[in-house]
């Protein structure tokens, strides 16, 4: 566990102390099971963005995917009768593709991930939008899929089902981040994309590789966000959930220069920004303050990032010339002269 985690950490623990001692109800069983099943919601794609902006990119569409696949999932389980597991595979599938396209458009047309992210922000907005024709896409009344109810929306000793489904699968990316030959890539890339190159990585195939998996694990969310609203609105289903993902991620150490970041990181930013809103509801504030919230996380995370960078780069010249000076003050046997030899 990183510096940088155990202080957020301990943040969370201070944030939900002052919170229950406003609002007792804070720690009550039903808030802390709502909490915790938004938490593994917005988690569950924090973590896929996690891996994009270490590469350096960024992913601006993950909200309108979540939208579009959301719609699809419904049509499919609701509309034609598809069997939900064959349904959730296509949706795995057209968000693998989707996110290979941007990793080709990145790695092989050399374009801006925040241009290519951004078109496609807006692309599947207005294709889920076309697609419905502005209607919003939901089940069939009195519908009920038990199987697929228990693992979506269930719960089990009390935690849903969503956030055992992040934590699941924040493990396995914490392997692959932090203990795989491709996470070291992956790192590589972020840090120095060129040097990486030179040093025989395929810095394409990790690049797109992380676009790929975010968009999968986007699209593991969007099946959980259909169920959870039981309807998708395609106009505003999803909206902003891309900064959401952001937050959680630069709160959780993820640099967006790329090459730093931790999966216990973006897990506990998720936990904090949740634990924000939750703030936000229990203490009375406007809702129409939240965005004006996660604004001013995401800018003192920056902050905090960039202070914290230049503080290492301090520290890393001092000990420099430290060394330096020490090496220089070493006594050197002065040569010896003619009457010396003499």
């Amino acid at each position: 566990m990183h510096k940088k985690d155990l202080g957020l950490a301990v943040l969370i623990i201070i944030v939900g102390a002052v919170v229950y001692l406003r609002n007792p109800l804070f720690l009550s069983p039903i808030n802390l099971g709502n909490t915790a099943n938004l938490i593994g919601l917005f988690g569950l794609f924090a973590i896929g963005q996690g891996f994009v902006i270490m590469t350096g990119g960024i992913d601006l569409s993950v909200g309108s995917m979540i939208a579009l696949l959301g719609v699809i999932f419904v049509d499919m389980v609701g509309k034609f009768g598809v069997p939900w597991p064959v349904a959730i595979l296509v949706v795995i599938a057209i968000g693998t593709l989707l996110g290979l396209a941007h990793g080709i458009l990145i790695t092989k047309l050399r374009m801006q991930p925040f241009v290519v992210t951004l078109c496609g922000l807006l692309i599947y907005r207005g294709v889920a939008r076309g697609y419905t024709g502005e209607a919003t896409a939901g089940f069939p009344f009195g519908a009920h899929y038990p199987a697929l109810e228990w693992l979506t929306i269930g719960r089990s000793f009390g935690v849903p089902h969503s956030f055992y489904a992040m934590i699941i699968i924040g493990m396995v990316c914490w392997f692959v981040l932090h203990r795989s030959v491709f996470g070291r890539h992956l790192q590589a890339v972020g840090k120095n994309e060129d040097a990486a190159r030179y040093s025989g990585i395929r810095t394409g195939f990790v690049i797109t590789a992380a676009y790929v998996i975010c968009a999968v694990l986007t699209a593991v969310a969007a099946v959980y966000f259909a169920m959870f609203t039981r309807s998708v609105q395609p106009s505003s289903h999803g909206n902003f959930y891309e900064l959401y993902a952001i937050a959680a991620a630069v709160l959780g150490g993820f640099s967006l220069r790329g090459g730093e970041g931790s999966i216990i990181g973006v897990v506990l930013g998720a936990v904090l920004l949740q634990e924000l809103q939750n703030l936000v509801n229990l203490l009375g504030i406007p809702s129409s303050l939240n965005f004006a919230v996660m604004g001013a996380v995401i800018l003192s995370g920056v902050l905090a990032d960039q202070q914290f960078n230049r503080y290492r780069a301090k520290r890393r010249a001092a000990n420099a010339i430290r060394v330096l000076n020490r090496k220089g003050s070493t006594p050197r046997q002065a040569p010896a002269t003619t009457d010396e030899i003499g």
